[in-house]
């Protein structure tokens, strides 16, 4: 696979589906679109790529197994559901290059989301890490998943928004057996530590020889920690790509599913330049940044391109 960098990643898929008037606070949050509306998902990507990202992430965060058969579904229809999400980002790209044909050539590509265990929980603990589960009962969650995302048409894997060393590393051993390219990217409590307290330099280096992990990095954290955060994971992450997309410095509220206390995002360009500078090589948004803070991100980006 042939990624051109810096690479611009979309931003938060959940606020553009809630833009488009759909309600999301729900167990399974974005991943019900994908039976109740299909066509609002593949608006939110299309809206994205027209933002300037060469790479979508899937509406699979939340789509699991276990989530899909405890509302009634059974395990072939909770597959095609997970597979699904692909097919729809397929559908999105289409309709963009479609549009675009000069496009051919840098087609976008799509990550296929993996979302940690606390997301199956749905009550905020993939932003504390505070679960308690036993090993094999993570690789029996994860496992089936990620099979099936790994025969899927995506590009990449996103491990994504892990909170816990325990489940990164259950996750790097399923990792080393895939067939696509993987990230894997944490959530943050401050400029240093993942969200259950671990270093991030720790994590940086169990992964920095990983032989399907290229990239390693932060995502759905407060901008204010990614640039110590980006020069903690460069002391360790050996030849591996950087990846950070923070969310917009909001509060998460589990109850009600949603994000309050928007920070000020008018300030977007200038963090780019800084992540870019300390070491980033894919760089987008996560829960509260928009079209429009992607679209600025990608301006500069192609301006920094054009000078050198």
């Amino acid at each position: 696979m042939n990624i051109t960098y810096p690479l611009l990643l979309d931003g938060g898929l959940s606020n553009e589906l809630e833009r488009q008037g759909c309600n999301l606070n729900h167990k399974l949050w974005s991943a019900k679109l994908l039976e109740s509306n299909p066509e609002a998902i593949i608006l939110a990507h299309l809206v994205y790529l027209e933002s300037g990202a060469g790479c979508i992430i899937t509406s699979s965060y939340q789509a699991t197994l276990p989530g899909f058969m405890a509302l009634g579904y059974d395990k072939h229809s909770a597959s095609e559901l997970i597979l699904k999400s692909v097919q729809l980002a397929e559908e999105a790209r289409s309709r963009f290059l479609a549009l675009h044909p000069h496009t051919q050539a840098s087609k976008p590509l799509i990550a296929a989301s993996i979302g940690p265990y606390g997301a199956y929980l749905a009550d905020g603990s993939e932003y504390r890490g505070d679960y308690v589960i036993a090993d094999q009962d993570l690789a029996d969650f994860h496992q089936p998943r990620i099979n099936l995302l790994d025969n899927s048409a995506a590009d990449i894997l996103a491990c994504e928004t892990i909170p816990g060393f325990q489940e990164a590393k259950v996750l790097s051993e399923i990792l080393e057996h895939v067939k696509k390219p993987a990230w894997i990217s944490f959530s943050c409590k401050d400029g240093k530590h993942i969200s259950d307290g671990t270093p991030i330099e720790e994590c940086a280096a169990y992964f920095a020889h990983h032989p399907r992990v290229f990239a390693i990095g932060v995502n759905c954290t407060s901008p204010e920690f990614i640039s110590e955060l980006i020069r903690s994971i460069k002391t360790k992450s050996g030849n591996k790509k950087i990846v950070v997309y923070p969310n917009s410095g909001a509060v998460y509220d589990a109850e009600s599913k949603t994000w309050s206390g928007l920070s000020d995002l008018s300030s977007c360009e200038m963090m780019v330049k800084e992540w870019m500078s300390l070491g980033a090589d894919m760089i987008g948004g996560c829960c509260g940044i928009g079209p429009q803070q992607i679209k600025a991100m990608g301006e500069f980006i192609s301006q920094i391109d054009s000078d050198k």
